[in-house]
Formats: structure tokens, C-alpha cells, sequence
């Protein structure tokens, strides 16, 4: 699985452009949609030793960037049907600040297929000093998964073009 193509084209890790375009055209029948979170990880949710944080908290962000998607699509929060292909590839710490991405990459009438990427884009360096960041030049991947989302047909309020 590649990894998605990023936001900070910038050159800037920190920064976010301000209007970050969230439907593109269709390529091959799919519609580039697209999601981003970007959240500070915080002392509370260090499950290991070391302040390590447990993969599921980059699940749980998946499944925001996830919901985000589907409603862009569907006006429908829709549901998780599940995740595939999960790599944890670096450890995520309190404090480090995770950017997660999704790109919609498949579509059939009820099932939407998402690419997942996070990337570390500021790392806590509290082996420096206690308050001590750093803005990466380079984010790091820290996880990668495809997800799979389900819309009741019910709940379909909006169709794209040439479905």
C-alpha cells in the first residue's frame, strides 16, 4: 500500500493550508474525497511504558477521517465495516502531534473503500526538556490501513455524478 499523496506541499509540516480541498475530480469512476485530522496526543491516553500510545488510538482516528468521508458522500455517518491491511510502522508518544489522512479509493452502491495513512508531524522531546517539541522536517508514517464503510441504503441521501 503507498502512501497517500500529503497536504503539505508547503513544504511546512505544521502547517495546514487553510481551505484544503476535500472533493477533486473523478478519476476512473471515484471521486478523490479526502479527510484530514490533525490532534495533539495527550498525556491520558498513554497505555505503555516509556508514554507509548497504543495502536488503537490511531484506529480511532481512522475512524473519524472515516466518518468524515462518508458524510461528504452520503450525508450519513455510515458504518465501519471494517479495517484491513493495518501497519503500526513507529511508535506514536504523549505529546507528538498526528495528522491522519484518508482518500476514498473504491466505490460500489452500499461500500466505500478508504486508504489510511498517519504521520507524526511534531514529536514530543521530553528527553530534552519537559515542555521540549520539535517540527519535524519529514513527517513520519506511523500507521497505514484501508478501511471499509457501509451505507444503509435508507440512509443515502445524496448521489455523486455517474452512479
Amino acid at each position: 500500500m503507498t502512501d497517500l499523496p500529503t497536504f503539505l506541499d508547503s513544504g511546512s509540516p505544521a502547517v495546514v493550508p487553510a481551505a484544503v480541498p476535500c472533493v477533486g475530480p473523478v478519476d476512473g469512476g471515484v471521486a478523490s474525497v479526502r479527510a484530514l485530522i490533525r490532534t495533539r496526543i495527550g498525556a491520558e491516553e498513554v497505555h505503555y511504558g516509556g508514554g507509548l500510545v497504543d495502536g488503537a488510538r490511531m484506529l480511532r482516528l481512522f475512524g473519524d477521517v472515516v466518518t468524515e468521508i462518508a458524510i461528504r458522500l452520503d450525508e450519513d455517518e455510515g458504518l465501519l465495516a471494517g479495517y484491513s491491511g493495518v501497519q503500526f510502522l513507529s511508535p506514536v508518544h504523549a505529546g507528538d502531534f498526528i495528522e491522519a489522512e484518508g482518500l476514498l479509493v473504491g466505490r460500489s452502491r452500499l461500500r466505500r473503500t478508504v486508504r489510511l495513512v498517519a504521520r507524526k508531524v511534531i514529536a514530543a522531546r521530553y528527553d530534552r526538556d519537559a515542555s521540549s517539541a520539535e517540527v519535524l522536517a519529514e513527517p513520519v508514517v506511523v500507521c497505514r490501513a484501508e478501511a471499509t464503510i457501509v451505507v444503509p441504503i435508507a440512509k443515502i441521501r445524496r448521489r455523486m455524478a455517474g452512479s
